[in-house]
């Protein structure tokens, strides 16, 4: 199915959520902090980040910051916060930083697994869409081929 890059520092945490991902037929890559994420990120370019907030070396605020300020080709890339931090301001933080989804540990699977299939299928959906104008813009700035040139216009 998708690519998912899935950043805990918890490493019990991270198995279960990686667990998880894996039997809903995902492909799921590891990180233990928002430094080895952005590492992963730009290595194996995945379909979707989850990602924890409180993390050492890197915390998941500056992780996604990072990534939206510092590749900007990354924009459309989902990204789910799943964090202990229910407080209201640390919700719109990460809102204002970007985030997609933000879910609140301790972690509701189901939960978990219907919100990563929503994001998935809007970007793929917008993928196509985007594809489709790249399509429409290439057909249209197209000249004609070689054995057309000559050829009255009409019947």
């Amino acid at each position: 199915m998708a690519i998912i890059l899935c950043v805990e520092d918890e490493e019990s945490i991270r198995e279960d959520i990686v667990d998880e991902l894996r039997d809903d037929g995902h492909e799921v890559i590891e990180a233990g902090n928002g430094v080895e994420g952005l590492q992963q990120i730009l290595k194996h370019h995945p379909d979707l980040v989850i990602s924890d907030i409180t993390m050492p070396e890197m915390d998941g605020l500056t992780f996604l910051k990072t990534l939206r300020d510092e590749h900007p080709n990354l924009m459309h890339l989902p990204f789910i916060f799943l964090s202990a931090l229910s407080d209201r301001k640390d919700q719109m933080k990460g809102r204002e930083l970007g985030v997609d989804d933000y879910l609140i540990k301790p972690i509701d699977f189901d939960m978990l697994l219907v919100t990563v299939k929503a994001r998935l299928l809007r970007s793929d959906a917008i993928r196509k869409q985007k594809e489709g104008e790249f399509v429409r813009l290439y057909n249209s700035l197209k000249t004609p081929s070689d054995g057309d040139r000559g050829k009255p216009a009409g019947p």
